[in-house]
């Protein structure tokens, strides 16, 4: 997501990615004294997580999903918008021929 789907009249803003000072699921880091930081990244590689860590860690970024997105700051946001997709897309590289449920297929 590179930028905003709703135009607004004047220039395009910067999408929540781009705007996005660091977050860890609680509360927003101040960069500057944050020793967790490698880098300029957050969390753990998904590629070094066992696959109980990773769906731990899905687990929760889909938990508090809701809140994230109508009630924490844009910078937030886009944190966990890109620390979701890092996660989903190693759970979808460990598993490609993952079991769909054929109750959740739609006719075309």
């Amino acid at each position: 997501m590179t930028e905003s789907v709703r135009q607004t009249g004047g220039p395009t803003e910067a999408s929540p990615e781009q705007r996005m000072p660091e977050w860890d699921g609680d509360h927003v880091h101040d960069m500057s004294t944050d020793d967790g930081v490698v880098d300029g990244e957050l969390g753990i590689d998904p590629t070094e997580l066992a696959d109980e860590d990773l769906i731990r860690e899905i687990h929760s970024l889909h938990r508090t999903r809701l809140d994230t997105l109508r009630h924490a700051a844009d910078s937030a946001l886009a944190n966990h918008l890109r620390r979701t997709a890092e996660l989903e897309t190693e759970y979808l590289a460990r598993h490609p021929g993952r079991e769909v449920d054929p109750a959740r297929l739609r006719d075309e």
